[in-house]
């Protein structure tokens, strides 16, 4: 056995401290929040995701600007990691080609889309689908009503949309949307009886940032008596916020919200300023090293867990 394995295996605590919470709620967006939803999918509808839907960008920008819908394509991302059949994946994750008049846009994007249209809310639409698909893992967007991401920078400049967000040279000065929205209340309301809350893995400033933003979700995570978990990238993101520590990353969020939220973080990244608890020893996944391998990120949520309990 490795040294990096005893060690993992060390800092196991009792198996399943997870498999006994009644809700958990991770939030997020992007590949990182489908990766900590198929990690503890066991949980089935005991785990909630709660997903941004400020992307501007690609297919969901293409479907956005013609449409005036909300971001369909990280909540598409998180129900093909969860889809237990390949195919089911291959199919939502299916861009028609440059020889199709469909041309840039995704099959799973434009399902949700047509199922939103003939239901009385997005989250019906997307409930329908994960029925269709066997996903126990509830899926629910920030906000129903569409809302893009705004920057405001040191120089005085305002960056509208997460494109232009993450084209940003450094850190914004100040980070809103572009007009107030309401909550999911579903959402909110699974955030006040959750035992433990994820943030991240994923961009900081678009993944990470844009449920917090929305009127209300914040505070109800701040109010609620669950452990807040911060989920560190493996790698630096390509980004002002990827230059940054975790814990000054952590101290830009708490000046943002006007409250700070995290109580631990997971981080393979020494950072001698976190004055929250750190769990370590995450491993990148063979296929993808940016990726968290399963195993070893669901061991450090056990070991916060255990040590929250």
């Amino acid at each position: 056995m490795t040294q990096q394995n005893a060690e993992l295996k060390s800092l196991r605590p009792a198996p399943h401290a997870i498999s006994k919470l009644r809700c958990v709620t991770a939030i997020g967006g992007g590949h990182g929040l489908g990766r900590v939803l198929s990690t503890l999918a066991f949980l089935e509808r005991r785990l909630i995701g709660i997903v941004a839907t400020t992307d501007d960008g690609g297919a969901s920008g293409m479907l956005r600007r013609s449409h005036e819908c909300i971001a369909w394509g990280d909540i598409r991302n998180c129900l093909s990691q969860l889809a237990q059949h390949p195919l089911a994946a291959d199919v939502l994750n299916y861009r028609f080609s440059s020889e199709h008049e469909l041309h840039g846009h995704n099959l799973g994007n434009l399902l949700l889309y047509t199922l939103d249209q003939v239901s009385a809310r997005p989250l019906d639409g997307i409930q329908l689908l994960s029925r269709l698909l066997n996903i126990n893992t509830r899926l629910l967007p920030m906000s129903e009503m569409p809302v893009d991401l705004v920057a405001a920078t040191h120089d005085g400049l305002e960056c509208f949309g997460e494109l232009h967000v993450d084209g940003l040279l450094h850190m914004p000065q100040k980070l809103s949307l572009s007009h107030a929205v309401t909550a999911t209340p579903e959402a909110l309301a699974h955030i006040r009886r959750s035992e433990l809350i994820i943030l991240g893995p994923g961009s900081f400033l678009t993944s990470v940032m844009p449920p917090l933003l929305v009127d209300e979700f914040a505070q109800t995570i701040a109010d609620s008596k669950a452990p807040v978990i911060f989920i560190d990238n493996l790698a630096a993101e390509n980004s002002p916020a990827g230059e940054l520590p975790v814990s000054q990353r952590l101290q830009w969020m708490t000046e943002q919200l006007g409250m700070p939220l995290v109580d631990a973080v997971i981080t393979n990244h020494p950072d001698q300023q976190l004055s929250v608890p750190v769990f370590n020893h995450v491993n990148a996944a063979t296929e993808a090293p940016q990726r968290h391998e399963p195993n070893s990120l669901l061991a450090a949520l056990n070991a916060a867990v255990t040590h929250f309990s």
